[in-house]
This record gives structure tokens, sequence and C-alpha cells, in this order.
């Protein structure tokens, strides 16, 4: 890093408001700036791809400021002294995947979840698709674990019985001329860098593939090993398979803060007490610099980005089958994605998105119509049928990128039982089968150190989900509702979802009482109506699984109150 060249071309963007020094390993920016895309910009000025010297923003931004962290409102002592032999902090995908792998060993694992279920931030707000890496060059962390990732998931969700499949990715070009550069591009994608699968399809063939996207289409590259997930589907099902071998999972316990003592963490304050972990894994997203300041291991910086997806009802989900974006070239050479593409989720709808806009926000996962229209107009051209008529729900979700746009995996610089999973954005949920296989070998190794970690005989990668009803044949299912009626009542008629699979799901290994928990296990309220008919059904059920009255059911957290107080008794009259 040339830190003269630096400053020189920081005085001229910005007039002299930002500095840059060389400090312990990073390159730290310095200054004040009005606005939050300024300061986005001065720090990826500073930031060099691939390199493990990492920009920490220390610049003072004068806009309106971000939202404290969100914090579960009950506290209690309930891990007060608790010695954990690994604490996992976060709940995502990596969290989840990382806790899971680390049962594979006979250690005491507890994973600390500060909101009301797995999967509310990143890992549960993306598109679902498990990435060919067509778009990774050699030398970051990305690449490294992207092949080998994508390999795995056949196996994982297998294990895990969550659904997955691989549907093919199109990255599609209306110009014929750009057919050099680009087959030039395959190649060398294809032989320099292991992405094999890499081909060119012509107009002819994709559109006999699929019929409904533009018919100026040029040509296309293609990805077979492109694939769709429910993200928070195989983030809830690590977590289960991680407590079903003996693992901890604590949901509303917020890390608050730490004692580090002689560059080891002693002491970890929660919510929910204060924890002596042996050992501290961050995987805590876009707060996960925070968690490294408490660990006096601060060595990178996040800038959250903001992306925004739509759900399309299933009749547009037939109009696509796989996975498709159309790319332009600008006259540099530079690829414009910012409208994200379209994919046909595993559960049969299309989703278009997402865009990518920076933010301050971390937890600000509101949905601004400007997103929505940047997606449909960019999608537009790659389906010309698409119409925002046939939303059924919106969702935006908040990145966790470092200013050099690649992962941190690796153990803490200045703190010993300390390792870091930070970094984590797209191809995050595609790597994380891999990552968390690393992260695990890793942890055991520091863990050896001062004493023997033997491999569990016991550990069991299977796990069984919730039968899916509507996905069975009709003797599979009559079977089923002989063997126990709750299967035969449907409570979600858009979904098909019984009152059986909503015992089932609240009988899981992490059960979460509440309409979204649900909704997020077996489906009921993702429909054309979201849940307008279901939801009082789906609320009683819970309130009668749990003995208690529908008032204390909740949409999602403790303060997300669907029902203040009874108004009529049961034969009509006032009860106010």
């Amino acid at each position: 890093m040339n830190l003269s060249k630096l400053n020189k071309t920081l005085q001229k963007q910005f007039g002299g408001r930002v500095r840059a020094s060389a400090e312990n390993g990073c390159v730290v920016l310095r200054g004040e700036l009005d606005d939050w895309a300024d300061v986005v910009a001065a720090c990826q000025t500073a930031a060099v791809k691939n390199s493990t010297v990492h920009v920490l923003n220390d610049i003072v931004c004068t806009g309106p400021a971000d939202a404290p962290m969100r914090l579960p409102a009950d506290s209690d002592a309930s891990l007060e002294g608790d010695a954990p032999d690994v604490l996992v902090i976060g709940g995502g995908v990596s969290g989840a995947s990382i806790a899971r792998e680390l049962t594979r060993w006979q250690l005491d694992v507890l994973l600390t979840e500060k909101e009301a279920d797995l999967a509310l931030q990143a890992s549960g707000r993306n598109d679902g698709e498990v990435h060919p890496g067509i778009d990774l060059g050699k030398g970051s962390l990305k690449h490294k674990y992207i092949r080998p990732a994508n390999r795995m998931y056949d196996r994982v969700c297998k294990e895990l019985d969550v659904p997955f499949r691989r549907v093919g990715q199109y990255v599609v070009f209306k110009k014929r001329a750009l057919f050099p550069l680009i087959a030039l591009y395959a190649f060398w994608r294809k032989h320099h860098d292991g992405i094999e699968d890499t081909k060119l399809l012509s107009a002819k063939e994709l559109l006999a593939r699929e019929p409904n996207l533009a018919p100026d289409t040029a040509f296309a590259l293609y990805n077979p090993s492109a694939g769709c997930v429910c993200p928070y589907g195989l983030t809830i099902a690590y977590a289960e398979n991680a407590v079903q071998n003996g693992a901890r999972v604590r949901l509303n316990t917020a890390v608050l803060g730490m004692t580090v003592e002689d560059g080891r963490i002693t002491a970890v304050r929660t919510n929910r007490g204060t924890l002596h972990p042996k050992l501290v894994i961050n995987a805590a997203g876009v707060f996960a610099e925070e968690i490294a300041k408490m660990a006096n291991d601060r060595f990178y910086s996040i800038h959250p980005r903001r992306g925004t997806n739509s759900i399309l009802d299933k009749k547009a989900g037939a109009w696509l089958q796989s996975i498709a974006s159309v790319k332009e070239l600008s006259v540099h050479g530079k690829t414009h994605s910012k409208g994200g593409g379209l994919l046909h989720t595993v559960h049969g709808n299309l989703l278009a998105g997402p865009d990518a806009v920076e933010t301050r926000e971390k937890e600000n996962v509101a949905t601004h119509p400007e997103s929505i229209r940047t997606v449909f107009d960019r999608q537009k051209g790659t389906m010309p049928a698409l119409s925002e008529r046939d939303i059924i729900t919106y969702f935006t979700g908040v990145r966790a990128p470092t200013f050099e746009e690649d992962y941190v995996i690796e153990p803490g610089r200045n703190t010993e039982n300390l390792i870091h999973c930070a970094g984590i954005q797209s191809p995050g949920l595609t790597t994380a089968p891999a990552v968390a296989e690393d992260v695990a070998q890793m942890a055991v190794e520091m863990l050896q150190k001062t004493r023997p970690v033997e491999k569990n005989p016991a550990f069991n990668p299977i796990r069984k989900g919730v039968p899916v009803l509507r996905e069975m044949s009709d003797e599979d299912r009559d079977a089923m509702i002989r063997q126990n009626p709750d299967y035969g009542e449907i409570v979600c008629r858009c979904e098909e979802i019984s009152k059986g699979e909503i015992l089932d799901a609240l009988r899981a290994p992490i059960c979460v009482p509440t309409l979204d928990g649900i909704k997020k296990r077996v489906r009921p309220g993702m429909g054309r109506c979201q849940g307008g008919f279901c939801s009082p059904l789906v609320t009683k059920i819970i309130a009668d699984f749990l003995k208690t009255e529908p008032t204390a059911v909740r949409k999602s957290s403790a303060a997300s109150v669907i029902n203040w107080r009874t108004t009529k008794d049961g034969e009509g009259g006032e009860n106010a």
C-alpha cells in the first residue's frame, strides 16, 4: 500500500477531510464527511482486493446516525457462569453450520443469537441461489470455497432433509458483438479459475429451454451446477441437527461486552448472564466488527449493503425453471448487475432481485419502492412478461461486506481464543458448508493446544424435517392422515399446510412458537393471501400447544403483538 499516493487521491477526492495511516497491519481512515456514500467511497478507494491488509473505517459521518443495535426485551441469569468449550455468536447460516460441524467432536457448543429466531437477518433475506462461481477469479476466499462448497450441496441437503435443486444459471447477453469477449472470459473462468461447468449457449438453444426469456437474446453463459435452496430452511436445519448432536442454541441472547486479559477472552457478558467460553467464534454478520472490537481484535470494517427481493405468485414461477439475468457491458468493460436476476425457487415461486444499495443502517430492512422498480425495470429485459402485479410479498436484507469485498476467516490477530467468520456476503450461503468445515477444524486445533479433543462417536448427520404432505402421493398422504388425523385438517389453503405439520414444527428440536417461526418452518402464510385466512388458525394452534391464550402468541419478537385483548366472549357478548 502506497500511503503517499493514497493520501494524494483522498486529498483530491475529499479536499483534505480524510487521511489514511498504516497501523497494526491495517489502513486506518480518519476524518469527517457529511454523507455515508462518501465514507464508503473513501474506504473503497483505500481497499485492495485479495489483500489481508484491511481497511478500518474511523471516519466520522455527520449525517443521520444508525439506530442502536436492537436488543432482546428480557434478561435473566440463566447462562450465568456457563463455561462452554465454544461460544458461537450469530444464528445465521455461518453460525448454524459451524455449530453443527463442531458437534462432530466431543465439545460443549453454545450458539447465541440476539433475535427471536434463526436466520432473521441476511441468511433468511436472500434469494437462495447456490452459486456456480462464474464471477469469481482466483485469489479470494470466495473463490477458494465456492466450487468445493457447491459440490457439497447434494449431500448436505440430503442429510438435513432440505429441498435443493440444481436448476442451472443463464447469464444472458443481447449483443452478438460481445460473443468473442465473453467466449474468452468463459474459457478463462473454466480453465484458469476452475469453474469447470461453464458453457456458451446459442439463443436458439437457450430459448428452447426457457421460451419466456427475451426474444432478442443473442447468446448466454450457462452453468448447470447453479441451484436453489431455501436459505432460512437450510439455516434452521443446520441448527436443529447441531442440537440433535448435543449443541445448545439460545435465542434472544445478545452479547453485550467482553473481558480480555493477556490476549484472551475470559468473560462474555450477555443479557442472560456472564459466560466463560474457552473459544469464541465471531459469526455476527453486520455486527461482526462490533464483536471484534469487544474482543480487542478489530482489524476490518463492515459497510452494510441493502438488497431487496420480490416474490411472485406460483403462476409466474411457471414462466422460468432456472436462474437467469441479462448482463450488459459498458464501454469500459464493466458488468452492471445491480438489478439482480430471476430465480425459480424450491417452492415454485419466481423471485426477482436483489438490488444493491449502500446503507449505514445495519438493521433497517424496510423495503423502498425505488428498489422494486430498479429490479423490475432491469429484469423485464430478461423476461418481458414479468409484472409487478404478480408480487405477493417482498423483503429486504442487509449484507455484511468488508471494504475488500471478501471474507475474513482466520484466528484473532491480537486475541488468542477467537476465530472470525466475518464479511460474509454473496456467495456466503453457497460457501457455508465448506467454510463451516474449515472453521470447525481451526477451532479443534486451537482447543487441542491445551487438551485432547476427541471425535464424537454418536454424531448423526441425519436430520428429518417435517413431512411435506402436499408433495406426497395420494396413497402416502392417506396413510399419514390415517395415522394422525391432524394431517387431514388443512389450515393454509394456499400452501396446503395441515394442522399436523404445524404441530410437528412446534415439536422440533428448536421450537419457535411464533407466527413467523412456524411460517418459516412449514409455510402457512407464504401463499397468495399471505396469511390473510390462516393466521388466526395458526395463532390458535400455537396457543393451544403452549396452553395459553391467543393474546400471548406473537408474530415474531416479544414486541410484535398480534392480539391485544379479547373483545368478545364465546357467545358474542362484549368482554372489554
